[in-house]
């Protein structure tokens, strides 16, 4: 991994903000996904394990990309805490800074630039305008590679593709083609053999994780 690497996280929020405007599309799920994101990317590059809901550190070696390193040293923190270290409680507890941090790293990039202006003249918002395309275009023709077009998929974009459809989020990755065109073909990507056990035993806990926290949420909103 090296300093230009382009992790899950920023290519989930890359999608999630609309280029124009910067304005995050569907906020609450791709804020889990984000989190998600840099969770699997940790598990792929072995330096936790997600077993039975259950998260672990094995290994705290830097990866060598900033964003990634700095979640992994929260992690640890919380992780060595004690108790059950349930993926869902780091999920949620997570999620909010991890979206911050990434997109704190593509601005440092250069991909978007953070504008600040107040709503009715009175509230603050900040948005994330695209600045430099070059990356999700070729991320979104590596999606239609794989999605539409039936390429085989390396691992990294098979786990991207895992953390959309647990996230359910088809239509960031897919905005003008209908759901029930591209749900089946992710699912088939996401439940494929793209990586060793302890990374698809991972991604399962993180899709049971989001689909138990989108439930909860739902709930809540209703009562």
């Amino acid at each position: 991994m090296t300093g230009t690497y382009v992790t899950l996280a920023e290519e989930i929020t890359l999608l999630a903000l609309d280029d124009e405007s910067g304005a995050a599309k569907e906020r609450q799920s791709a804020g889990w996904a984000v989190a998600g994101g840099i969770l699997l990317e940790l598990a792929m590059a072995e330096r936790v394990t997600v077993t039975d809901g259950r998260l672990g550190v094995t290994d705290t070696t830097p990866t060598g990309v900033a964003l990634l390193d700095q979640r992994l040293e929260v992690l640890t923190t919380w992780a060595n805490r004690g108790g059950r270290r349930r993926v869902t409680d780091w999920l949620t507890k997570d999620q909010s800074k991890a979206v911050s941090a990434t997109v704190e790293s593509l601005c440092a990039r250069g991909l978007v630039i953070e504008e600040r202006r107040r709503a009715l003249g009175i509230f603050p918002v900040r948005r994330y305008p695209e600045a430099d395309g070059t990356v999700e275009r070729e991320l979104r023709a590596r999606l239609a590679d794989v999605v539409l077009q039936g390429a085989a998929p390396d691992a990294r974009t098979s786990g991207l593709v895992a953390l959309l459809q647990g996230a359910k989020l088809y239509k960031l990755a897919f905005p003008e083609v209908p759901k029930k065109q591209v749900e089946p073909r992710m699912t088939e990507i996401a439940s494929g053999q793209w990586a060793g056990d302890g990374v698809r035993e991972a991604i399962r806990n993180m899709q049971a994780a989001m689909a138990a926290i989108t439930a909860t949420v739902v709930v809540t909103t209703m009562t």
